[in-house]
Order: structure tokens, then sequence, then C-alpha cells
């Protein structure tokens, strides 16, 4: 079963049907039972990265997050869920995010002709040979709705890139641990690959510490 963690943060519904499509079963829950009974984990997201962490501490899901983490249940984090994964955000200064994984959540630079929040289908450059990206040519079509982008402290974990004014690491693997920036439950027969090859993974051991509160 998918634990698809319930934090009032938008698109939590098309994430499920998207996992139903794949004949999976996808449970809408923030009850810390169900997500650690889960197989694998799902932290979705669209909106404030200030009012997103705000809520998490408020249902104390950041605790059941770490726990996921540390169990090393296949854990997934999709448009605001990677940021949240990472330090802090341009967007929120002063909140702390969970603090998974380093680096920082950037506002995308103004540009002639660049519309801001990048709306719309954008092209992936794969690298390192990702978990998430098994069998998905290179150069794909992923579809993106966000204003702020991560760049990541330590590009060996970014696996996938896009461009858009700057170069967006659009994806992120480490240890159990997956995110992407764009909607692969919104990106047609590749985000459904994407999804499927998130249900393959078999976890690494961990080697590292992920912070406990």
């Amino acid at each position: 079963m998918v634990a698809i963690i319930d934090y009032d943060a938008g698109n939590l519904k098309s994430v499920q049907k998207a996992f139903q499509r794949l004949g999976e079963e996808a449970e809408i829950t923030r009850e810390f039972s169900a997500i650690l009974r889960a197989d694998r984990i799902v932290l979705p997201g669209v909106g404030s990265f200030g009012t997103a962490m705000e809520q998490i501490r408020r249902y104390e899901l950041d605790r059941v997050i770490y726990e996921a983490i540390e169990k090393k249940l296949p854990f997934l984090g999709i448009c605001l869920g990677l940021q949240l994964l990472f330090q802090g955000s341009e967007e929120s200064g002063g909140i702390e995010g969970l603090g998974v994984l380093q680096g920082q959540i950037l506002r995308i630079p103004e540009a002639e002709g660049l519309k801001i929040p990048q709306i719309g289908w954008n092209s992936l450059t794969l690298h390192r040979n990702g978990r998430l990206f098994q069998n998905i040519p290179d150069e794909s079509y992923v579809y993106f709705v966000h204003s702020y982008y991560l760049q990541a402290a330590d590009e060996q974990i970014v696996t996938a890139s896009a461009q858009y004014g700057v170069t967006i690491h659009a994806s992120v693997e480490w240890q159990n641990v997956s995110a992407c920036q764009f909607h692969p439950e919104k990106s047609s027969t590749v985000g459904l690959g994407i999804l499927k090859n998130f249900m393959a993974i078999e976890c690494p051991e961990s080697n590292g510490r992920v912070p406990v509160s």
C-alpha cells in the first residue's frame, strides 16, 4: 500500500488516482500507524513552503516522516514535497524545512520572455541512471507548476535537470528517498512510468543519519 501524506496541501486525489491507474492501493492519510504500515510513502503538495511546514508541524507529521525514512521505506516527494525535504526556501525566509537533504529552494529569476510560475511541459536531462528513470528516454517531457526551484548542495544526488532560465535540479535520489519537482501524476505515460519505477525500488542500506526531532 502507498500512503499519501495528508497535510491539507492540494493535489492528493490526482496522486492517488495515478497510483490506482497502475493497479496500486493508495491511501490518503495523516494517521501515523497507517503511514508506517505502508510499503511506500509519498509526500505531495502544492502551495506555499511556509504554510506547508506549519501544517506538517501542526499535525506532527515531521516525526513520522523522519521515522519512515529511518526505517528505509521508499519515500517520494512530489513538487512542493521535494522542496520541503530540504533546509529552507526563499519563499518563506526563516522557516526551516525538514532538512533531510542539503540544499536551498530559490526563486526562478526574472528574465525577458520567461513566465513565472513555470506552468507546462519541459524536457528532462537525465543523470546517473536514476531509479525513477529506468526505461525513461532522455529529454522526455514532464509537467511543471512552480515559481521556486531546487539548488542541491550535492549534485551527486541529482538524477534529472531541466532548463528554465536557470538549471533546475528536477529530481534527486538519496538512499530510500526520491523526489521530483515536476508532477509525475500529470505527466501522461512518462509520469506513470516514473511512478511505476518508484513502486519497483528496493531500498539500500542506510549509511547516513537523518535528522530527527
